[in-house]
């Protein structure tokens, strides 16, 4: 009896896998996606920040600039308080009245 053997030229290749084709994009085109989206987002909040940045800048300023006119108003009702003082001080005592007992 005759063995079996391999035809001549050997046996066709056997097919393990599956031919699907790839979904979606390839993966470095989302890589290179998230890249542009994240430095568009970082962009972004870095002008927001200078944003803010001027603004409080800004503002500090202001109030700097603000603090004489605002000094003198409250000089000006210090003022206008001291002299309603006195003057309540002359409608009920009839005269200055001297804070020491003495005239040194």
């Amino acid at each position: 009896m005759a063995q079996d053997l391999p035809p001549t030229g050997g046996y066709e290749p056997i097919q393990y896998k599956r031919n699907l084709p790839a979904r979606g994009f390839r993966p470095s085109y989302y890589l290179l996606a998230m890249g542009v989206i994240c430095t568009y987002g970082l962009w972004k909040a870095g002008k927001g920040i200078r944003e803010q940045n001027e603004l409080a800048r800004e503002k500090m300023w202001s109030r700097i600039h603000l603090i004489p006119m605002l000094q003198a108003e409250e000089d000006r009702d210090l003022v206008r308080r001291h002299w309603a003082d006195k003057a309540r001080e002359r409608e009920l005592l009839g005269e200055e009245f001297k804070v020491y007992n003495s005239d040194r």
